[in-house]
């Protein structure tokens, strides 16, 4: 008979969309499904972006440099320079979405066998590049009773090994909403110099930060050679459907390396491209109206969260992702529950189990992640759901 790959069998499934079918059956039987599951924000795609995709004017469509347009890249150095990021357009890399820098990023720097550490709960897609990669994904835990904060520094030496050869954050946080401090980033910057590590950090929550500002890695000085970023333009300008990212080190040896998987896969989406240039042309004060929206819908969920009975959820300093504990004995159960049996006035709420988050087995089981991507009506509306189906739900559990 034959056989997938062991690969295969070991990619899992992704916990923010596995439940997908049970919403889809909940519609069709006319129950109102409030995506709290997915980081797809109802923020509109600036207009001024999708006009430059409209009105682009060419008569092939051709393959763009393997790295990106350098009329793209050019205007990114600008950017980055903005936010306080010093880079050349020869040391970015535009990439087919966030993801495939964390692809580029994982295979240019790290063997078969070789290890990385992360802080726990992580975005449950570094997993999956971690299997397509043949790294092996070594956890720290982070505890919600303290926000999430970066696990104490003995706690992170004590899972390095003679294979371990990166660690990896994203700052601010997806799935906590964590912003780590510039003490924490200090501390990073520490480890990694002293046991020869890289950095891998996932920046694409940059402009949402509510109780601080965002340290990037590439922010720490004499670690230039250790470090490795993960952007994308998805959640930025709400364009997750672009896939659009970067890869971007001032590492020379790396850049040779991962150009070579760029120039494998042969060029990023040039409509895209154009969009994201475009983005960069946006007024300077664009992201004060989004990020005031995200900090709203945030103070609003956590409010309601913290008013249920039983539940506790930390305030989260940035991106537009909370963690809340729940009176529940199974998150997976229980989030599969909503969808299949509850509904309050023909509505429902769908949630990211936290399990999926974890890589330390059984931690997350009374945990979900919830993604304010929905305007301030629907999360009151999807809250409310919430709270009635933890009155009913059979699993609840009393702590």
């Amino acid at each position: 008979m034959l056989q997938i790959s062991q690969r295969g069998q070991a990619m899992p499934a992704s916990p923010i969309r596995k439940l997908v079918p049970y919403a889809e059956a909940a519609k069709k039987k006319g129950t109102k499904v409030y995506h709290l599951n997915i980081g797809q924000p109802d923020i509109e795609t600036p207009k001024m972006v999708l006009d430059a995709v409209r009105h682009s004017d060419f008569k092939v469509l051709e393959y763009s440099h393997s790295a990106g347009n350098e009329s793209y890249r050019k205007k990114l150095v600008g950017y980055y320079q903005s936010v306080g990021i010093d880079v050349t357009p020869q040391q970015i890399i535009i990439t087919t979405g966030g993801s495939e820098a964390i692809l580029f990023g994982f295979m240019s720097c790290l063997d078969a066998g070789d290890e990385v550490i992360i802080p726990e709960p992580f975005y449950a897609n570094y997993n999956g590049f971690a299997v397509a990669a043949g790294v092996t994904v070594v956890p720290v835990t982070s505890h919600i009773e303290n926000g999430f904060a970066l696990p104490p520094l003995e706690e992170i030496e004590k899972k390095i090994s003679s294979r371990t050869k990166a660690i990896v954050i994203c700052n601010p946080n997806n799935p906590t909403g964590y912003l780590y401090s510039a003490a924490e980033m200090e501390q990073l910057k520490d480890i990694i110099q002293r046991h020869h590590l890289y950095l891998f950090s996932d920046e694409a929550y940059r402009e949402f930060c509510y109780d601080g500002r965002q340290i990037s890695a590439l922010h720490l000085k004499g670690v230039d050679d250790h470090v490795i970023i993960m952007d994308t333009i998805s959640k930025r300008y709400s364009a997750c459907g672009g896939r659009i990212g970067a890869f971007i080190t001032r590492n020379q040896q790396v850049l040779d390396a991962a150009m070579k998987f760029a120039q494998a896969r042969l060029s990023p989406p040039s409509f895209a491209q154009i969009a994201g240039e475009a983005a960069i042309d946006l007024p300077a004060n664009y992201f004060d109206t989004t990020k005031a929206e995200y900090q709203s819908r945030r103070d609003l969920i956590v409010k309601r969260l913290n008013a249920m009975d039983g539940v506790f959820c930390p305030n989260p300093g940035g991106a537009f992702y909370a963690m809340a504990k729940l009176p529940i004995d199974d998150a997976d159960v229980f989030c599969q529950w909503l969808l299949e049996s509850f509904e309050y006035e023909r509505q429902t709420v769908m949630l990211a189990p936290a399990t999926g988050f974890y890589g330390t087995p059984g931690l997350g089981k009374q945990e979900v992640r919830l993604a304010y991507v929905l305007n301030l009506k629907d999360i009151d509306a999807a809250m409310d759901c919430l709270e009635k189906a933890l009155k009913i739900y059979p699993g609840k559990k009393i702590d």
